[in-house]
């Protein structure tokens, strides 16, 4: 019988996204396929992707990546979520934290009996009611502690800023001691098969031809194989979500270190900030149709926390994703295959999923279309789904003060999030389709702390008298804020498991 197993495995790209995927290839799929990576030290890979949300955790998990070694190799922080500042309004601010907000009842979410207390004009914020957002507005941290099951503490969700050219590096270290050959050169043809355009070569810049079975593209937004060769065609929904430039610029650290990324609205799009141990990642994500890259700078470096570290630089792109990850024998992973701009921290999970399906599908060298039409048809829906919370964050937003605002909340948006929006709207449900990423709690956050109010709530928390409920409220936050008040510092928390530099004992 004749051998179809795939022996060859070709990465293209280096960057967070190649050796994220040299790492996971290596440490799951060890033994019966080689891998080669081939990056070019002359070309820079995009590097802003420092901020992420909690599945990097399952990441590391599944790679047996020690927690504390890899945040003191990456200068890294912890994140509690997302603070959200000029959004609603001038002058507004609110958390998207991770975790649950309060505790959802048999009979209805918690937020509904939250919000019948607010509507009778009990009860005002809803950050008391999540722990993340308690510890983050506090500067406390802590991971869980499963020994307390019957504790908020008992299962933190938390994620992590790093420095993403370190935490390449730390992956490629991990990878190489793996079997992972990196090869360093510039690529400047591909060789395709003619009898069916599948790939047969790379061909590099000093006439070495690097032939494989298997090519994964992780050459970022120029799509190297997946697009420059193969032609496979990309999908733009920037009449959706317009940003389409990024300036970016390290800073040096001043003041506390906070547990958050900092998203700050400006007049034609927003401004993050990432804290690390080491600096603060900033930039400025803003649509060139309403703004000139000028003006965008000046905002930046004038909304600074420090001494910039770097010059300014500026980053192109086009939101939207390709029109099939996996064509032929390449798949697209990371950049290569889309971008959602990343107000919500989405790019490196987005690696990591279509890396998890990547091995749940992986090939021989029949390479089945049922199995790369489905393939495709999940990567859809997870992008689809994540860009609905996306265009959320700029739909809902109260804020009509430039042109760039009144576009974004006049614009029609995709039928997906309109019902979304209108159930909310209705008595403030959120049905999760789909094993979606963002779970109701998140979408919650958001509608509400932007301005979205519902024009009732769910009948069935009238079973409960107001005073039962608001026993049931004060309960609640009593308990998160006496959590909170054990918690160390985030600063301290750092100092005593993984401050850089230093190697705590075991």
């Amino acid at each position: 019988m004749k051998d179809k197993h795939i022996r060859q495995v070709v990465i293209v790209g280096g960057g967070t996204a190649g050796w994220m995927t040299a790492a996971a290839l290596a440490a799951l799929l060890p033994g019966l396929y080689s891998y080669r990576l081939i990056e070019s030290d002359a070309i820079s890979t995009i590097g802003v992707g420092e901020a992420t949300i909690p599945s990097i955790r399952n990441f590391n998990l599944h790679l047996g990546i020690d927690e504390n070694d890899f945040l003191r190799a990456t200068q890294g922080t912890f994140k509690l979520g997302i603070e959200f500042v000029n959004w609603g309004k001038l002058g507004h601010n609110y958390i998207h934290g991770f975790g649950s907000v309060g505790r959802d009842q048999p009979t209805a979410n918690f937020f509904h009996y939250w919000l019948k207390m607010q509507q009778m004009g009990h009860a005002t914020s809803l950050e008391p009611y999540a722990i993340n957002t308690v510890a983050a507005r506090l500067g406390k941290f802590s991971r869980g502690r499963p020994d307390l099951p019957n504790s908020p503490l008992a299962d933190m969700s938390y994620a992590f800023h790093f420095d993403a050219g370190l935490y390449a590096r730390y992956l490629r270290s991990y990878s190489e001691a793996r079997g992972v050959r990196r090869t360093e050169g510039r690529i400047v043809g591909t060789a395709l098969r003619a009898s069916d355009g599948f790939i047969e070569a790379v061909v590099m810049e000093n006439g070495e031809r690097i032939a494989g079975d298997f090519f994964i593209d992780c050459s970022g937004m120029a799509g190297l194989l997946i697009e420059q060769a193969l032609h496979t065609g990309y999908e733009d929904w920037s009449h959706w979500l317009p940003c389409d430039r990024a300036i970016a610029v390290p800073c040096e650290s001043h003041g506390p270190m906070p547990a958050l990324t900092r998203a700050t609205a400006h007049a034609a799009g927003w401004q993050w900030r990432i804290p690390l141990q080491h600096r603060t990642g900033n930039g400025h994500v803003f649509s060139s149709r309403f703004m000139q890259a000028g003006a965008a700078e000046e905002i930046l470096m004038a909304n600074l926390d420090g001494k910039p570290l770097a010059a300014p630089r500026l980053l192109t792109f086009t939101t939207g994703k390709r029109r099939k990850f996996w064509n032929r024998n390449c798949v697209a992973i990371g950049l290569a295959g889309g971008f959602m701009e990343p107000l919500e921290s989405t790019s490196i999970h987005l690696v990591k999923t279509a890396l998890m399906r990547l091995i749940s599908f992986f090939p021989d060298r029949a390479f089945e279309q049922a199995d790369i039409d489905t393939f495709n048809r999940l990567c859809d829906k997870e992008y689809e789904q994540i860009r609905d919370f996306l265009i959320c964050h700029y739909k809902v937003s109260g804020r009509d003060d430039s042109d760039f605002w009144r576009y974004v909340r006049d614009m029609a948006v995709p039928e997906t999030l309109q019902r979304k929006l209108d159930l909310f709207a209705s008595r403030g449900r959120i049905v999760r389709e789909n094993e979606e990423l963002f779970p109701e709690d998140s979408w919650l956050q958001v509608m509400h702390g932007q301005g979205m109010r519902p024009r009732s709530y769910n009948p069935v928390v009238d079973q409960r008298a107001p005073e039962d409920i608001a026993d049931f409220l004060n309960s609640t936050a009593a308990v998160i804020r006496k959590c909170v008040d054990a918690m160390p510092g985030h600063e301290a928390f750092i100092a005593a498991h993984c401050r850089a530099g230093v190697k705590q004992a075991a």
